[in-house]
């Protein structure tokens, strides 16, 4: 669904019918969606994530932090691989083992 700040993002809801007016970012546990309002969407890197790494095996965590001395709020974004069982350290490339080139066929001499 498309964010308020224009971006592609799986994890954005919002239900406008008949009236309703509900916005939620469903990548956040329920007891943090108090903390989420849609400003955030403009600086969450969710949206690139999901675009440049498409592996089901990606599983992606968010919170809401403060800024330094509590000034402005941000998602901080966390991923890790089912695979491998790590954090991954940079969720737009992969963790690196997942889609390693198998082994190939060489043709007889």
């Amino acid at each position: 669904m498309r964010t308020p700040a224009g971006t592609e993002c799986p994890f954005y809801f919002e239900d406008f019918y008949r009236g309703r007016d509900k916005r939620e970012c469903r990548l956040l546990p329920p007891a943090a969606q108090h903390a989420w309002s849609p400003d955030l969407c403009s600086r969450c890197s969710v949206p690139r994530f999901v675009l440049a790494n498409a592996c089901p095996r990606l599983v992606l965590e968010a919170r809401v932090v403060s800024g330094p001395l509590g000034i402005g709020r941000r998602m901080q974004i966390s991923a890790s691989c089912t695979r491998t069982l790590a954090e991954v350290r940079e969720p737009e490339i992969g963790c690196g083992h997942c889609h390693e080139p198998g082994p190939s066929i060489a043709s007889p001499p």
